[in-house]
């Protein structure tokens, strides 16, 4: 994924063993885990949002066109 592999994935959890001691280390984890989860729930509730205006504009653009097309008539 970013071009990590084996061996720098050890050297990380070692780097935070080191920083972070045996007790905190599953707790960073976690609360990494639950950022990266909430990020992603953020990011796609925004592009549902995004969805929803888009299709609204559109609505309205074909309720402004029949109206001018009656109009028209």
């Amino acid at each position: 994924m970013f071009g990590i592999g084996v061996p720098e994935l050890i050297l990380i959890l070692i780097i935070g063993l080191v920083v972070f001691g045996p007790g905190k280390l599953p707790g960073v984890g976690k609360a990494l885990g639950q950022s990266i989860k909430e990020f992603k729930q953020a990011n796609s509730d925004d592009a549902k949002t995004v969805d929803v205006t888009e299709q609204k504009k559109l609505d309205a653009a074909k309720i402004d066109a029949a109206k001018i097309d009656a109009d028209k008539k």
